[in-house]
């Protein structure tokens, strides 16, 4: 038996999935960052105040895809979404980070 779902239904889903991934938000400056601990090193996501940027990293694109069976891209527009929820703010422009240790999420 298949069943449809809405896209609303879908956004439903994966933003209760990032919702209990139990991300801790830091804000240092103009930045907010999406953590696993307050020991982290590096963030999953970052969003920039000033200009809407949001930076994430490609591991957890990943996740929400293969759990999904969604994308890349769409599994990006998916926590761009969630973080335009969360913060109640606009995101612009969005990438990713692919390092092991992506310079652009680590937090200072």
């Amino acid at each position: 038996m298949k069943y449809k779902i809405t896209d609303k239904q879908l956004d439903d889903v994966i933003f209760l999935y990032l919702d209990n991934q139990d991300f801790i938000q830091i804000k240092n400056r103009n930045k907010i960052y999406f953590v696993n601990s307050e020991n982290d090193e590096y963030a999953q996501i970052k969003y920039v105040m000033d200009d809407g940027e949001c930076m994430m990293e490609i591991k957890l694109i990943k996740e929400i895809s293969s759990f999904f069976s969604l994308d890349n891209y769409d599994s990006r527009n998916f926590i761009k979404d969630w973080v335009e929820n969360k913060l109640q703010m606009k995101v612009g422009r969005v990438d990713y980070a692919i390092h092991p240790k992506p310079l652009m999420l680590r937090i200072p």
